[in-house]
This record gives structure tokens, sequence and C-alpha cells, in this order.
């Protein structure tokens, strides 16, 4: 089946990537990924792992968004911000639109007994909203530096894509396994049938590291564009994988940050912060140094944490990651070290 979203100029005129994440939209994705046994089993230490730390109000929640089918947009909005901003905007959420959109769900799918009086008690809203912190909490926190690494450098390959290819680009090449752009119509592989007609709002396009396939939010009540999430690094899996269940390290780290200490070194940090998703050629004409040299430098800022490189085409594109910008902001203090001068089936 497949799921089409209709454009027309001025839809592919306000198109874009997403600026920053949208933390409860990436939370709806790994509530999903968690109960989803027909995904990887290479991912079942993380689901034990994740589910014994549930609390009896997370998993009130969790049951709201199952691994398949409708969950409440109120819920896990699609929108950019911090998280207890979000939470708190969810807790806002007017009675009207949670009876509507649990009606609507109770027509398509089955719901707990418990969320048919959802609207009505307020008792139990608030026991909801609290298990939707509690499982931010257990299933995001931990990830949130490997998300915004791991968005960051993605929005860098959608960024080339568009100044190379423009919009068309951009559609063809986010998710060719489960998107393709048949123009005017993307058309997406999906469990629902489905026609979706933008009338100039464009969409979102958001990456997402515990998407398993695209997905498409109509969040129209938020007044707010519809986003397709996509998993991020689509054709590389395992490494996507590796995000997830790898425990961190720090031995590699510290080897790798004692090099750090020098000048030219700094300045290549300094020169991708400033200048996120350069190339390697392009970094070496910032710092005015050889291209095999801007690539040994940024390698070694690679294994230090410091950075991420993603490829597009046959070229290394390189963006901070938070720690390499919280490196350099404490670098700012005069007793730290200066910078002298980042197929459709």
């Amino acid at each position: 089946m497949v799921y089409r979203i209709h454009f027309t100029s001025h839809d592919l005129a306000r198109t874009r990537p997403a600026e920053v994440p949208m933390p409860l939209s990436e939370l709806s994705m790994a509530a999903r990924v968690l109960q989803d046994r027909s995904q990887s089993r290479l991912l079942d230490t993380w689901r034990r792992r994740s589910r014994a730390q549930l609390s009896a109000r997370a998993r009130m929640a969790l049951s709201l968004i199952p691994p398949v089918g409708w969950s409440p947009t109120f819920l896990t909005p699609a929108q950019a911000g911090g998280p207890e901003e979000l939470l708190e905007q969810v807790r806002a959420t007017p009675r009207k639109l949670i009876r509507a959109e649990m009606a609507v769900i109770a027509e398509n799918q089955p719901v707990p007994a418990w969320a048919r009086r959802l609207s009505d008690d307020a008792e139990l809203r608030e026991e909801l909203y609290d298990g939707l912190g509690h499982l931010y909490t257990q299933l995001m926190s931990s990830h949130w530096t490997q998300i915004i690494g791991q968005f960051t450098a993605d929005r860098t390959v959608r960024v080339r894509q568009f100044l190379n290819g423009g919009v068309e680009r951009l559609l063809c090449q986010v998710n060719p396994q489960w998107v393709r752009w048949n123009p005017p119509v993307l058309e997406i592989r999906n469990r629902i049938e489905h026609d979706l007609h933008l009338e100039g709002q464009g969409i979102v396009l958001v990456p997402s590291l515990f998407a398993t396939r695209s997905i498409v939010a109509d969040d129209t009540h938020a007044q707010s564009q519809p986003t397709v999430t996509y998993p991020v690094a689509h054709d590389q899996p395992l490494r996507q994988l590796f995000l997830l269940t790898a425990k961190p390290t720090t031995s590699s780290s510290a080897v790798a940050l004692s090099a750090l200490l020098g000048n030219t070194r700094a300045a290549v940090l300094n020169a991708i912060a400033e200048h996120p998703g350069c190339s390697t050629k392009e970094l070496a004409a910032l710092t005015g140094i050889a291209p095999p040299s801007a690539s040994e430098h940024a390698t070694v800022l690679r294994e230090a944490g410091l950075i991420s490189t993603v490829r597009h085409r046959n070229t290394a594109l390189h963006s901070p990651t938070s720690l390499g910008i919280v490196l350099l902001n404490t670098a700012d203090s005069p007793s730290c070290w200066t910078s002298s001068t980042e197929p459709w089936k």
C-alpha cells in the first residue's frame, strides 16, 4: 500500500529539511521500535534494558504508541523545542482535541479501556503526562547527544542535495527504499492507503535515529507543516544499530583528545564549527593546510567524538558534535588552549 502526498508549486517552494530535532516526535519513533519485535534482534539488549527501567506510568504512555498503527498526535507532536517546553504544551492540550483524536483512533484499532475516558478524567490525564515524561527520560536522555550529532550530519547531506539538485533531488534521495518521487506526488510505502493534499503547506523532512522506515505525520491540529520522518544512515543499518547498542567508552577518546592540544588541530575544529558541512577540500582551504593534512586532522577529531563525518557521493562532509562545540566554548577561557585562526523496492 502507498501513502501519497500531492504537491503543488507552492508546496515545493515550502518543502525543507528540519532545522533542529523534534524531541517528542523522536520519542514516538523510539517507543515504536521498543515494542516492534519484527525489527532487528540486535536491538533486543537495548529493549530489555529499556523495558526494565520503565515505570507503570511510562508503560501507560507506551500503550498509546503501538509499534504499528495510529497514535495520538497531541501526545508526541512533530515540533521543535526543548523537552520540558513541549511536555508542558502536551499538558495544555484542549479536552475537545483529546476526545476527537481518541475517537478516530478507536475507530481504526483497539485502545486501552482507560483511554476512552481520557478527555473527561483530569487525574488520568496527569498520570499519562507524567508517564510521557518518564518515557522520554528512559528512552531519549542517554541518546540525545547521538541524536543531535546524527541529525546535524544528515542535515548536512540534505542541504548539499538541495544545493546540487533542488527539491527534486531532495525528495528523490531522502530514503529510496521507502520513498519515491513521482511528480507531483511523493509516494511512501505504508501499511495504509491514503492521499494527503498539502494545499500549499509543503512538508518538513525529519531525520530520526530511531525510525526504521519513513512515516508521515499530518499534524494539522498544531497548525504546523506535515512531516515525513525517515531513518538516518538508511544505507548503513549496522551503523544505526551501533549507535543504539554500543556502550560509551572513554579510553580511545582520552587518547585521541590528548592529541588535540595543538594550534593546527584547534584551528581545524574551529573551522568545522564555523562552517558545518564543509568538505575536506574546503576545510583545507579554510585553514591553509594541504588536503591530506586536513583529512588526517579530521580523522583524529572524529575518533575523539568532536566532529561527525558523512559521505555524500565521493565527498566527506564534516560537522561539529555537541562535545566539540562544548570544547570550543570552554576554550574561550584564558586558562584553555585557543585557536590561531566539519532504492525504491
